[in-house]
């Protein structure tokens, strides 16, 4: 992973060499996409302790306000602390899928829940409520952990099962891929480089697997991510971190904006961004 920030600095370098966009020297059998449909991602701090319930709903429609399409959300504040079940926590969903409107994607994010408690009480109120995705609903580097995900699968046949965000290479993500245990890879340039996860996206493409890169950093995070999902077979869309962040908007000199919910990419050489001056100033630590 450490490697990684470093192999996207080249391709960077590589397409300002070429004078073409990293986008394109990615796409050697596909047409770019240079319109990347973008999810916000939230769903951290609606406090069970107060209003959660409002919170999280308000939340929700504050994107599809701002022309977002799709939102994936976590658990909010601690459920111990905030006296919150599972019991109570079921009707939520239920009173969020109907203030957002059928057509408008939910994505839920896992919780420590048990295994019992996913496939016999979630799952059927995910399936029945059409979400979009269940995100790494289990530990994955546990034993089993591939056969839970296709008995998660089997409980909700028409959501899809998302996952890999911190693998580092194909090695370790080839049986998810290859027996279906998800059907979005999530693998993340931060974590993988670009050179790396254009390996996994052909293999996952190969499968039908979609690719949607895990994406929450900053600004570095996102241009590498949006410009591997461009020029992916498979590229489906991207995550944007929604919580304060000066390290996500504050780098370049043109921020990058999502408009509707899509970004475009420059059609420039490179990632087609330049960094701030001053930015060891700006962002010391």
């Amino acid at each position: 992973a450490a490697w990684a920030g470093v192999n996207n600095a080249c391709w960077d370098i590589i397409g300002k060499l070429k004078s073409k966009p990293v986008y394109e020297l990615l796409a050697t059998d596909c047409v770019p996409n240079r319109k990347i449909p973008i999810y916000a991602s939230g769903g951290v701090s609606h406090k069970w302790y107060e209003d959660g319930e409002n919170q999280l709903i308000e939340e929700a429609l504050k994107y599809k306000e701002q022309g977002y399409t799709a939102f994936k959300f976590r658990n909010g504040t601690d459920w111990a602390h905030g006296k919150m079940t599972m019991k109570k926590y079921l009707p939520i969903l239920g009173k969020l899928r109907e203030a957002v409107g059928s057509d408008f994607k939910l994505m839920i994010e896992k919780l420590n829940w048990s295994f019992e408690e996913i496939t016999e009480q979630l799952c059927p109120v995910l399936e029945d409520l059409k979400f979009y995705w269940y995100e790494e609903p289990m530990n994955q580097w546990e034993e089993g952990a591939v056969e839970r995900h296709h008995k998660i699968k089997a409980a909700m046949p028409s959501v899809m099962i998302s996952g890999g965000e911190r693998f580092t290479n194909r090695f370790q993500l080839q049986q998810w891929i290859s027996e279906g245990a998800y059907d979005i890879i999530q693998s993340d340039c931060n974590l993988t480089g670009i050179s790396e996860n254009w390996h996994i996206s052909r293999m996952a493409n190969l499968y039908g697997r979609l690719q949607c890169p895990h994406n929450w950093h900053g600004g570095l995070t996102t241009i590498s991510n949006i410009h591997f999902v461009a020029g992916a077979p498979n590229g489906h869309m991207c995550e944007i971190n929604q919580t304060y962040n000066p390290f996500k908007e504050g780098l370049f000199k043109e921020p990058l904006t999502v408009v509707d919910g899509y970004m475009s990419l420059p059609d420039k050489p490179g990632f087609g961004v330049e960094l701030i001056e001053g930015i060891d100033k700006k962002f010391p630590w």
